[in-house]
């Protein structure tokens, strides 16, 4: 740690084509659901990461991305000793922690890696956790281990069949409930489309942690608003986790 600044990236590691993960020194204070906005140069956008893991005494948060515009290419082209411009948060409203008996986490893509605290996290408070990550190919699973480490039970699917069960993680899903599998709560992560598929599993007791676009993290902008039971919320400061039946 000797001679990190504010912003510095400590440690880089490519997890899967284009999805990398980077630990960058920054003295926050983080809980499982919250996230950051990055900004890589001074021209820079900012962008929503959220937070993988951290460590206080270490200072450092890490977090997880897949290049795919040029703000996280250019984040992705940042050497380990090189500073970021800029990373404010930790932003959001933490998840709500307790014991609520079984808990089912659904992770599909990149977001597999969000899952990662928030699973641990449900443990650490007493949980029988079951997971269900899903990605499109084999090469593009992610933090398997990870999960694995904090789960009592862990499902993979793919959508090509080269993994696990064949199919969508929506689809894993409906296949274990059917099976016997009786969730108090199922905490749902990644696309849009596939979390809109794992609320109508989940039925009345789903929590999806939603991901729009967001600008300025501080409530002012509205682009990160969405509709929940037919009112408006601001993901950045009341999210990012909804009733994921009651979103639009």
């Amino acid at each position: 740690m000797y001679g990190a600044t504010r912003y510095t990236v400590l440690k880089k590691r490519v997890l899967a084509p284009k999805i990398k993960e980077i630990d960058i020194y920054s003295p926050r204070i983080a809980r499982a659901g919250q996230f950051v906005m990055v900004m890589v140069d001074r021209k820079g956008e900012r962008i929503l990461l959220t937070l993988v893991d951290w460590d206080r005494e270490g200072r450092w948060i890490r977090v997880v991305f897949q290049e795919v515009g040029v703000s996280t290419i250019k984040l992705g082209l940042v050497d380990v000793g090189e500073n970021l411009y800029h990373v404010s948060g930790p932003h959001g409203v933490p998840t709500h922690i307790s014991r609520f008996g079984t808990v089912a986490v659904v992770g599909g893509g990149v977001a597999i890696a969000a899952l990662y605290p928030v699973a641990r996290a449900f443990k650490e408070a007493g949980n029988r956790v079951v997971a269900i990550i899903g990605a499109k190919s084999s090469d593009l699973l992610i933090y398997e281990d990870e999960v694995r480490s904090v789960c009592d039970e862990l499902y993979i699917s793919t959508d090509d069949g080269s993994r696990g069960i064949r199919g969508y993680v929506s689809s894993a899903l409906e296949k274990i409930v059917s099976e016997g599998l009786k969730p108090d709560l199922v905490w749902i992560v990644g696309p849009t489309a596939m979390m809109k598929a794992c609320s109508s599993v989940a039925r009345r007791y789903g929590v999806a942690s939603l991901n729009p676009i967001m600008v300025c993290g501080m409530g002012m902008c509205s682009a990160c608003r969405v509709r929940v039971y037919g009112r408006t919320r601001f993901t950045c400061l009341e999210g990012p986790e909804f009733d994921a039946l009651g979103v639009d």
